[in-house]
């Protein structure tokens, strides 16, 4: 069984921290190669290799918790770590809502999730480099304005998961991940256009290719090329799939149940309302074949699922751990991650269009390729942003636009999104595909 040996140490050190007084205890012990080089110009700028090893134990003592961490495995020092652990629960005030899982939640049998490939581990150093040489100098030969850039990357990481706790769960699983980017910066007179553009995937094979990510980011750069500022309006937006992302990231935001639990969401108490339109299907999946945040359990041994969080337009669920289903009264749905809860696939079902049918769909609007800054209020949904894209008429691109804002209210968003593009690409645990919001603000000139 892959991950034996982890968890042979997860179980150990349980049996320590039960054995010094604790009342329950859960271990967590990671291994991970990881690998990352950076290009700029024909130069590798940086290059990095690692095997990182990490135990974390937290620890209970009749309702009190701790939490503490270590890479010193040796067996003296691993006493010392856990007595230090045992005891810095007596110090902390007991917490009803405390506690390991209840046993029926955790996961059997870890699944066969496609989650680990063997080539990311086994490809070559060299082979590596050369992908990220070779992104810098297909962006700089597509175009002659591309002369700088902010760095290619190459990167990766292959490790195992085992997690073992004092109620008898012990569990484990290898994941691995490969990423690449590119961000070519393109002279526009006086004004740098910065491009980048990048993907990952579980394994180099199913990677996007090297020529494609440099291409793509270096049209991206050239195309700002002459941007100016539009005029104020209200008018239709439509937001380019990385970053209507980070749109979905905001939400997710609203639907942590951490965040729930000190009123500081839009959605609170609107479980079973109708608030977006029917387009709107919001996911969250942690057994989605091949998805970045795959897992066949979550940080506290809980198995994964699918949980709808939307549905056509109905707000459904908070996602939640253990410790903050139990503060507001659910189950947890698999979300813990690293002290805190996490987003496994978190993301908006597609549709059937063309990003280029919903700009052609649209008569006059902003298509929206970058944002800038951080300005959303969790508690209203208020969202505003600096923005750079493209003015949209007749249904055609028009010209590139930057130096305006877009502003809006999440739950107004939700309500009239009315265009959602079928280019989703689950290259992160939070995804979304192109999607059209009837009308926003726009402020420019």
């Amino acid at each position: 069984m892959p991950g034996e040996r982890e968890l042979e140490l997860a179980r150990e050190v349980v049996g320590l921290a039960t054995a010094a007084g604790a009342t329950a205890a859960e271990a967590t012990y990671s291994v991970a190669d990881r690998f990352s080089t950076e290009a700029r110009g024909s130069q590798i700028v940086k290059l990095e290799q690692s095997t990182a090893r990490n135990l974390t134990l937290r620890v209970f003592d009749r309702g009190a918790k701790a939490t503490l961490s270590t890479s010193d495995l040796s067996p003296e020092r691993l006493r010392d770590f856990v007595a230090a652990a045992v005891d810095a629960a007596h110090f902390v005030g007991a917490d009803p809502n405390g506690g390991l899982p209840a046993a029926d939640a955790f996961a059997g049998d870890a699944p066969e999730l496609p989650i680990y490939f063997d080539d990311v581990r086994g490809r070559a150093a060299e082979d590596k480099i050369a992908d990220a040489l070779a992104l810098e100098r297909i962006a700089r030969d597509t175009d002659s304005r591309i002369e700088n850039s902010s760095g290619s990357r190459v990167a990766d990481s292959s490790g195992t998961v085992a997690l073992a706790n004092s109620l008898g769960f012990a569990n484990s699983y290898r994941a691995s991940q490969s990423f690449a980017s590119c961000g070519p910066i393109a002279r526009d007179g006086k004004t740098l256009r910065p491009g980048a553009y990048g993907a990952a995937s579980r394994s180099y094979a199913a990677l996007e290719p090297i020529g494609s990510i440099a291409r793509t980011a270096a049209r991206r750069a050239v195309a700002s090329i002459g941007a100016r500022k539009p005029a104020t309006a209200r008018c239709p937006v439509i937001f380019d799939r990385d970053v209507a992302s980070l749109v979905l990231a905001d939400l997710f935001s609203a639907v942590n149940a951490a965040n729930v639990a000190i009123g500081n969401s839009f959605l609170l108490g609107a479980a079973g309302t109708r608030l977006g339109s029917e387009l709107v299907t919001i996911v969250d999946d942690g057994r989605l074949p091949n998805g970045l945040g795959t897992a066949p359990f979550d940080a506290e041994g809980v198995a994964t699922r699918r949980t709808a969080v939307f549905e056509r337009g109905t707000f459904r669920s908070f996602l939640y751990d253990t410790y903050y289903g139990r503060k507001l009264g659910a189950a947890s749905t698999g979300n813990a991650s690293g002290g805190g809860i996490g987003p496994t696939n978190f993301y908006l079902e597609p549709g059937l269009q063309t990003p280029e049918e919903l700009i052609a769909g649209t008569a006059h609007g902003v298509f929206i390729t970058d944002t800038i800054g951080f300005a959303t209020e969790s508690v209203t949904g208020t969202y505003s942003r600096g923005a750079r894209g493209f003015a949209i008429e007749n249904g055609e691109l028009a010209h590139p636009i930057d130096e305006f804002t877009i502003a809006g209210n999440l739950t107004a968003m939700l309500a009239a999104l009315d265009g959602v593009a079928n280019d989703l690409v689950f290259d992160q645990s939070i995804v979304a595909p192109t999607f059209r919001i009837a009308e926003m603000t726009v402020s420019g000139s």
